[in-house]
């Protein structure tokens, strides 16, 4: 079978630089490292990109992706809002300052890019199941671009996931198999499903389709250079679950450099965790290369990922920019989200809590820049993760007699 992977030329090892055919695999033979796409991207434009739709498939000349890629059946994600928050930097003393707001993708996170290109590694390579491990926002990505692509879909999850991520995932069909365990063991499960006859065809997109999947975060690296009139941000908060997002977000802002496309100025990256999951945090605060796997115990189950894969590469990138990688507790999370919404009208899920809390403590303890222009990344939609704003917040102000004497009472 002939394969169309666009400017894509094979698979490159990140440590060693080994190369490998264009295939369904993820780790070096020689040493064990990730492999991740290498192209050879020819002469691409600012005018090549501006002409095309208003969805990743504008970058499909910078994504292992054919070239017809925009007619196939797929949900299109991407060139979502990049909001310029006036109200949120006055709160926190910023000059300059945007919310990336992925939560207006086709399933409410920025989950959909990624899978977006994992189905065309799909297709390429006759799979016809698309699978994954998830800690929710990819169960549902996964489960609708299976319905979309006319995919069969079975997906894995921590059984104690947010109720509306379970039901967003059930209702595109396909089977939905929570674990007893965490992210961590899910994760294994499917690593051991993929040597299985049962996974035969299947495609797990942040397994065997990694090196592609992986891809889909670029385009968010892409859009806010764009979108800033072709110019890197200064300063960018990004959250941490295995790490690959912001690793990604590296590499976009790298090949935008190298193609001409935007000129070379420094920019510092951030990362975010939750304290109750922050194994990077705590490498970086402590000078250390490894990452220690931890057990998580958080709200922000989104990057409860205890052994983030792309962890030292993290630390790399953060210590390179001159950024940092911060946490902070489901208390600042909380306090974060009704922060955004009440200055910029975003909900956000908890993850988009944890950049926002991050950035608030990075500005009061100095480490960032508040006259720099900064960019905080929301991944996904707050009504996703409801039950971390219950209380107060899910009731009235007040219940009143339909009256104005009431009213006047009450307020």
């Amino acid at each position: 079978m002939s394969h169309d992977f666009g400017p894509a030329v094979a698979l490159s090892c990140r440590e060693c630089g080994a190369r490998y055919p264009l295939g369904p695999s993820f780790a070096c033979l020689e040493c064990f490292g990730p492999l991740e796409a290498a192209y050879d991207f020819g002469n691409v434009t600012r005018a090549d990109i501006e002409s095309g739709p208003a969805n990743i498939w504008r970058y499909r000349s910078l994504l292992p992706v054919p070239a017809d890629v925009a007619t196939k059946p797929n949900m299109n994600p991407g060139w979502t809002k990049l909001v310029k928050a006036g109200n949120l930097g006055q709160a926190l003393g910023i000059k300059s300052l945007y919310v990336k707001d992925d939560s207006g993708n086709p399933t409410h996170s920025f989950k959909d890019r990624v899978v977006a290109i994992a189905v065309e590694a799909a297709r390429n390579f006759g799979f016809h199941t698309l699978s994954c491990s998830s800690t929710g926002n990819l169960a549902g990505a996964v489960t609708a671009a299976a319905a979309r692509a006319g995919l069969d879909a079975c997906v894995f999850i921590p059984a104690n996931l947010e109720e509306a991520k379970i039901a967003m995932a059930r209702v595109f069909g396909g089977k939905l198999i929570g674990i007893d365990g965490t992210y961590d063991e899910v994760n294994r499960f499917c690593s051991e499903l993929i040597g299985d006859p049962m996974g035969d065809k299947w495609g797990f997109v942040n397994v065997n389709l990694r090196p592609y999947y992986a891809e889909g975060s670029k385009t968010l690296a892409y859009e806010i250079a764009e979108q800033l009139g072709w110019r890197l941000p200064e300063q960018i908060i990004i959250p941490i679950a295995s790490g690959s997002q912001l690793t990604k977000i590296d590499k976009g802002f790298k090949e935008l450099v190298a193609l001409g496309l935007v000129e070379d100025t420094p920019y510092k990256i951030f990362g975010a965790q939750a304290a109750g999951c922050s194994p990077v945090s705590a490498a970086f605060k402590a000078g250390h290369d490894v990452v220690q796997p931890v057990k998580p115990d958080t709200i922000a189950k989104s990057l409860a990922i205890g052994n983030p894969a792309d962890g030292p590469y993290v630390l790399d990138i953060a210590r390179r920019t001159g950024g940092a990688v911060e946490d902070v507790t489901d208390a600042e999370i909380v306090a974060a989200i009704k922060l955004l919404a009440s200055t910029e009208g975003v909900f956000a899920e908890t993850a988009g809590g944890v950049t926002v809390g991050v950035l608030k403590k990075l500005v009061e303890t100095g480490r960032l820049d508040p006259e720099a222009e900064t960019v905080v990344l929301n991944t996904g939609d707050g009504l996703k993760t409801l039950d971390a704003i219950t209380g107060d917040s899910a009731r009235p102000t007040a219940v009143i007699r339909p009256s104005l004497d009431a009213f006047r009472a009450a307020v």
